[in-house]
């Protein structure tokens, strides 16, 4: 037997790789979904699509060779598999995608799958996407497509034509390496859209979510480009679920994801859309005039595909009671910790201070170096913390105003307590009692800041104006105070004694990324009689944080 054509064996194994990576994230996809209806399936749904398309293409494969000139059979087949395989409005719309792109490949018979192909064909699939969807909405996985598709047009003006073009001639690795460039820059815009989508629709902000779809869309990527590239898929962040205590998670108006398949002659779909308006929500009709791909939320699946039955044969049909699919969501996620009241969101700098949070049971947030996330990264963060109610440390006083806004927005129960530095906000979690309520953790966390004095020794970025140092010089500071300077021993000896001279009991010191001392160095700098504890905090902005207790 021949060998297959490589243009075959390279499609079937990005398939594979995207079905793989949607099989290792289907559950927390599916725990993501709240648009339009939380039917918590979305992952369920795109994972039966791209296994369509894969049992397609094996069974391409087992006919024989297909060289070059059989790609439109290829692609024809492999529309059609994911149309008539997909389910619910992730997996039909995830079907037009790729019926977009399919289509965009017929039209070039002869051309190798170069970046410029690639970039037309996204191009494609996502105009396909929007006009599948009657009312289109922004913050999905139509806003990602279109987004990744716009970002490789915009960069392949300025590629070398080398990188971009391959004619009719190319090497396999080379092939490889070129679409997986421009892959890589829409999963990076990608990126960038999904974490956007709150901000384009209230429902997912209102969540503390990304949008489920288009999360999905981007594991699809992100599993192609570990296949294109010869190793594990370029690594996503994980997203928090979708809180079930929210309205739009206990019921949906209709109660049945109805899908099926209509096969027939000149059948035009949008005779059919105001029909099945009349008895559900939530409608897709997709295909051609040969074969239509519906999906519908309806309390009456049988009224549903009556509505075709003199048109055409159904096939394909699949009933899911959205209601179930909740009742089991909300279950599997309120067992994460049905015993915590209350919780703690912490904004941190540094692998160690998260760790040292973490101790204490609280919820770490990544600040990156300058401490500032957003008020979604907030709110999502607030959402990601396993109890029903919330105190948060912002750790800032640059952050306090987004976590108050973050809190505003989030349907738990939220406290922001203002905690001016890391140092302190951990002084502060100490405080935290699970079992008790936001607004009476919150209560004891104020009464230990109050109780706690913070000091901080870090290396001067450019030189005093008062002439008292010089940039690379230590400077130290009680609360934000700058009240020593000049070598790194001596500023930090001057500020462990300010701190540990109003009868404090213990000193915490936490040491950051390229602290000049070590730690046997510094113990011996500590105040005689007096208790301390010495960490590694891992933080970029400051040599030592200290609190005084």
């Amino acid at each position: 037997m021949q060998p297959l054509d490589p243009s075959l064996v390279r499609f079937r194994a990005v398939v594979e790789g995207a079905l793989a990576a949607l099989e290792a994230r289907r559950q927390e996809i599916n725990d993501l979904n709240v648009f339009p209806v939380a039917d918590g399936d979305t992952g369920d749904n795109m994972v039966l699509t791209m296994r369509a398309v894969q049992e397609e293409l094996n069974r391409l494969a087992d006919q024989g060779p297909i060289d070059e000139v059989g790609r439109d059979m290829i692609v024809e087949s492999v529309a059609r598999a994911a149309l008539l395989g997909a389910r619910g409005n992730s997996g039909v719309i995830l079907s037009q995608l790729v019926r977009g792109a399919a289509e965009e490949l017929i039209s070039r018979p002869g051309e190798l799958v170069d970046p410029e192909l690639v970039a037309a064909a996204l191009t494609r699939a996502s105009e396909h996407a929007y006009r599948s969807v009657r009312n289109p909405a922004e913050g999905t996985i139509l806003t990602v497509a279109r987004e990744m598709a716009a970002r490789m047009t915009t960069d392949l003006p300025h590629m070398p034509h080398e990188e971009r073009r391959l004619g009719r001639e190319g090497d396999s690795a080379l092939q490889n390496r070129l679409i997986a460039n421009i892959l890589l820059r829409a999963l990076e815009a990608g990126e960038d859209s999904l974490k956007r989508g709150p901000e384009l629709l209230p429902i997912l902000r209102q969540s503390g979510v990304v949008d489920a779809g288009a999360y999905g869309l981007l594991v699809v990527l992100s599993g192609c480009l570990g296949v294109l590239q010869g190793h594990a898929p370029p690594p996503l962040a994980h997203h928090v679920p979708a809180r079930v205590s929210h309205p739009q998670h206990e019921s949906s108006t209709f109660q049945y994801c109805t899908n099926f398949a209509v096969t027939g002659d000149a059948l035009d779909g949008s005779y059919f859309i105001p029909l099945l308006e009349q008895i559900g929500d939530s409608i897709l009709v997709v295909g051609d005039r040969a074969t239509l791909k519906v999906h519908v939320h309806t309390d009456d699946p049988e009224r549903a595909t009556a509505i075709f039955a003199e048109h055409g044969s159904i096939s394909h049909l699949d009933v899911a009671d959205m209601h179930e699919q909740v009742a089991e969501r909300a279950e599997r996620l309120a067992s994460v910790d049905t015993a915590s009241v209350c919780g703690i969101l912490a904004v941190v700098s540094g692998t160690g201070m998260a760790e040292l949070f973490r101790s204490l049971g609280v919820t770490p947030l990544d600040g990156g170096r300058t401490l500032n996330p957003s008020t979604y990264e907030l709110l999502a963060g607030i959402h990601s913390v396993p109890a029903e109610e919330v105190v948060v440390l912002p750790n800032s006083p640059n952050v306090r105003m987004a976590a108050e806004r973050a809190a505003d927005l989030s349907d738990k129960v939220v406290h922001v307590v203002p905690s001016r530095s890391q140092q302190a906000g951990l002084a502060a979690a100490v405080a935290l009692e699970a079992h008790r309520p936001a607004d009476e953790n919150a209560a004891a966390m104020n009464d230990a800041l109050d109780n706690v004095r913070t000091g901080a020794v870090t290396e001067a970025a450019r030189d005093d104006g008062k002439s008292r140092f010089r940039a690379g010089e230590a400077i130290g500071f009680i609360d934000e105070e700058l009240v020593a300077w000049g070598e790194p021993a001596e500023t930090l000896r001057k500020v462990l004694g300010d701190l540990a001279s109003n009868g404090a009991e213990l000193l915490t010191l936490i040491a950051g990324r390229g602290a000049p001392l070590g730690s046997d160095q510094v113990a011996a700098l500590m105040p005689d009689g007096i208790e301390f504890e010495l960490s590694d905090g891992g933080q970029p902005a400051y040599w030592w944080l200290l609190s005084a207790e």
